[in-house]
């Protein structure tokens, strides 16, 4: 059913829906609280021992980075501690998420695909139509992160951080990367299906057809952008799993951006 007519400012709307949000974020800061120390029976990866330690998964030895030890600008959500991320530390990641230029760089590549494909159609062509592309994609990312990363994360005390794969293979990491679109590590470090993610995608979306053109808000096209969202975040695990192995094959350990072999 469709939720409102096609208005020439999405932006605005966009942007006056993300001011809504932070401010209901703010107060749930202000009474939010210490999560509990994640467990020891997590089938995720866990932080590296002092001396090296390896995980055995289905007959076959694979070694974990687990954390990083400095946070990553490019991928902020790569995890840089071993224990559970408290409500404000969900928050300051959903703001970094939303500046990160991975983000920027697949918002700006979606705008201008639409743009080929003069889709929305509404928008039209021409570098006001790009600028409308860019900021209905912007607020739509921007409000993924903040449900998926901070809102849901906390509330369902789920961490929405990725652990990446040490030396991952390619076919290893296809199925780890996808994996962990559905499955996620709670706060206290047991595996769960990541409905932080997944309701929040779908909540993002929910919310973007108050600025979307009219043609954008039917139900076919609500599950087509859902799919198209999770099919990024699919894509942007895999990178996120070779990036600490990016640094150690270049050499790179010296920045102290992954543990520091024994």
């Amino acid at each position: 059913m469709k939720l409102s007519k096609h208005t020439h400012c999405p932006v605005k709307r966009a942007l006056a829906g993300l001011v809504l949000t932070a401010c209901l974020a703010s107060a749930h800061l202000i009474s939010a609280q210490e999560p509990s120390t994640p467990g020891s029976n997590s089938s995720l990866p866990d932080p590296p021992q002092p001396q090296g330690t390896t995980n055995s998964t289905a007959g076959t030895t694979t070694r974990f980075v687990g954390y990083m030890t400095n946070r990553s600008f490019i991928f902020p959500d790569i995890a840089f501690s071993p224990g559970p991320l408290t409500t404000g530390q969900k928050f300051k990641l959903f703001v970094n998420q939303s500046i990160s230029p991975p983000y920027i760089f697949a918002i700006g590549v979606s705008a201008a695909y639409g743009q080929a494909r003069n889709s929305p159609e509404a928008y039209g062509q021409g570098w006001n139509a790009y600028g409308s592309r860019f900021g209905a994609n912007f607020a739509r990312a921007s409000s993924d992160s903040f449900f998926s990363s901070f809102a849901f994360a906390s509330v369902l005390h789920q961490d929405p951080r990725f652990f990446p794969q040490n030396h991952p293979n390619l076919w290893g990491s296809i199925k780890y990367s996808a994996q962990r679109v559905f499955v996620t590590r709670t706060d206290s470090g047991k595996d769960a299906f990541n409905s932080s993610s997944v309701f929040g995608t779908v909540a993002a979306e929910g919310l973007a057809n108050v600025y979307l053109p009219a043609s954008e808000q039917t139900a076919a096209n609500n599950c087509e952008r859902i799919g198209i969202d999770l099919a990024w975040k699919f894509a942007a695990n895999v990178f996120k799993n070779y990036w600490p192995t990016v640094f150690h094959n270049m050499g790179l350990n010296r920045l102290k951006v992954i543990p520091a072999p024994q």
